[in-house]
């Protein structure tokens, strides 16, 4: 008797299920799974970055700017694989991180700040972006 196996366990099941699939083949960015541990958010005054930086110094770390585009990238230095650990569980992960930043936020006043393994990045909203008060003639 040949293997009863239910339909999707085998991979050429799970290939020919996921073939019909076209409308799933591109994820929201929001949906978007990273590797690194990221959170980006945006409160009342402006848009807040946090990046989990465990074991690293702000001279690791490159911050760039070009137009409306922020890009942190940590290359991992190869010196540390060399060395023979007896355990390793810290994962010095390399990013390469970039984003397209909407005009509403100011990204030449970006402060950024690393402290506790955690970068934290926040760009305030420019003075058109914020809110303002008419008064009523």
């Amino acid at each position: 008797m040949g293997n009863l196996t239910p339909f999707g366990t085998s991979p050429f099941d799970i290939l020919f299920k996921d073939f019909f699939k076209a409308e799933e083949e591109y994820a929201p960015f929001n949906q978007i799974r990273v590797n690194h541990p990221v959170d980006i958010y945006e409160a009342d005054n402006g848009l807040n970055i946090d990046i989990a930086c465990v074991g690293l110094t702000k001279k690791d770390i490159e911050l760039t700017i070009e137009g409306d585009i922020l890009r942190v990238e940590y290359k991992k230095d190869r010196t540390q694989e060399s060395a023979e650990y007896i355990q390793r569980n810290i994962a010095k992960r390399a990013f390469n991180f970039g984003w397209r930043i909407s005009r509403r936020f100011d990204l030449s006043k970006l402060e950024a700040k690393l402290q506790n393994g955690l970068l934290h990045l926040f760009a305030p909203l420019t003075e058109e972006a914020k809110p303002k008060t008419v008064t009523i003639k």
